[in-house]
């Protein structure tokens, strides 16, 4: 794991957290998974509480000016 600061924005490619996250051993990834899971629970506490989401309709709903 690169503990380098870097301040480029080509780091903050899709491919470059990719590689970032595919560089951490699996204790490492649980760890980051569950201080995601924490940040969300201390935002939201009742978010485990809501069902599955469900798609309202079909398709993409077309807007237009009346």
């Amino acid at each position: 794991m690169d503990l380098a600061v870097s301040h480029d924005f080509a780091e903050e490619t899709m491919e470059a957290k990719a590689r970032w996250f595919q560089s951490l051993t699996m204790e490492q990834r649980m760890d980051v998974f569950c201080s995601f899971m924490d940040l969300i629970f201390a935002i939201n506490p009742h978010i485990a509480d809501s069902k599955d989401a469900e798609q309202l309709a079909k398709g993409i709903p077309i807007l237009s000016r009346p």
